[in-house]
């Protein structure tokens, strides 16, 4: 893979979209633009995205998961590492978690609900002991209804430490509409996808926080 292809696979595995992309560039290089960049400038656009994370991997570990329980555990490892809890987003990390709390050696061979629960329920206590996650009731906010609400809101604790709900909502509401745009009817009508396009788009400043500590 060339350095440009890998910059292009970087910005996508690490969730960094194109004004983040370009301020990303700046900062390294002092350009804006791969266009204008030397090809020495461009590894070093890539080391910045695999010291943000970024791992290559082959086109085995790179093909979709299957199974009943697939979409789910990636779900959950992706919300891990937008927490700043995992610094390897890629299947085959998500896999050795699997085959560490199940004993089974892929999630493709994982069919039984209550060896899935036992991955799933590890992945939920890791993201409510590091994350802050709290699960279970919706504190009266329409967006904890959803557990894709409750990950964004502990990433927002994490960008804004000691944030609550009486002096921060009206913030989090404006970050969340300015990723998503406008929601009228409230952020408990966003759908799975727009929460995941807010986890992705926060996860970025989460990481570049914690690479800053």
């Amino acid at each position: 893979m060339s350095a440009i292809g890998a910059i292009h696979a970087g910005l996508r595995q690490l969730g960094i979209e194109q004004e983040d992309a370009r301020d990303l560039f700046q900062r390294q290089t002092g350009e804006r633009s791969l266009r204008a960049m030397s090809p020495a400038q461009h590894e070093d656009i890539v080391e910045e995205l695999r010291r943000l994370g970024f791992k290559r991997v082959s086109k085995l570990a790179s093909k979709p998961l299957q199974g009943p329980f697939a979409r789910k555990l990636q779900a959950q490892w992706i919300a891990l590492w937008n927490l700043g809890i995992v610094s390897d987003r890629t299947d085959a990390a998500l896999l050795a978690f699997v085959r560490r709390q199940t004993g089974i050696d892929h999630v493709n061979f994982l069919r039984d609900p209550a060896e899935a629960r036992k991955a799933i329920d590890g992945l939920k206590g890791w993201m409510a002991r590091e994350g802050g996650v709290v699960w279970g009731g919706s504190s009266g906010q329409d967006f904890l209804k959803h557990d894709a609400g409750k990950v964004a809101w502990a990433q927002f604790r994490k960008i804004v430490p000691g944030a609550t709900l009486i002096g921060n909502k009206a913030e989090f509401h404006r970050i969340v509409e300015s990723i998503v745009g406008p929601h009228p009817a409230g952020l408990g009508s966003l759908t799975p996808a727009e929460w995941r396009t807010v986890m992705n788009a926060l996860g970025v400043r989460v990481r570049k926080g914690k690479a800053a500590t």
